[in-house]
């Protein structure tokens, strides 16, 4: 049986400091923002920045395929 997966914020980072994804795009802020706005929130959370992240990210890795 599958372990049950942890929240993103309770698992350790899995890169070292020097090695992690470069920030956010002003396109990605944009949509993160637009999410927060969309679900009630005054600011983008964790989640809203990794859906950010990664569909423009998934999107490029599709056409490189």
């Amino acid at each position: 049986m599958a372990a049950a997966k942890k929240a993103p914020w309770k698992k350790p980072n899995p890169k070292p400091a020097n090695s992690r994804s470069p920030h956010l795009t002003p396109a990605q802020k944009l949509s993160a923002k637009r999410a927060a706005k969309k679900a009630g929130r005054p600011y983008p959370n964790l989640i809203d920045n990794m859906r950010a992240a990664s569909t423009s990210t998934s999107k490029d890795n599709s056409r490189k395929k």
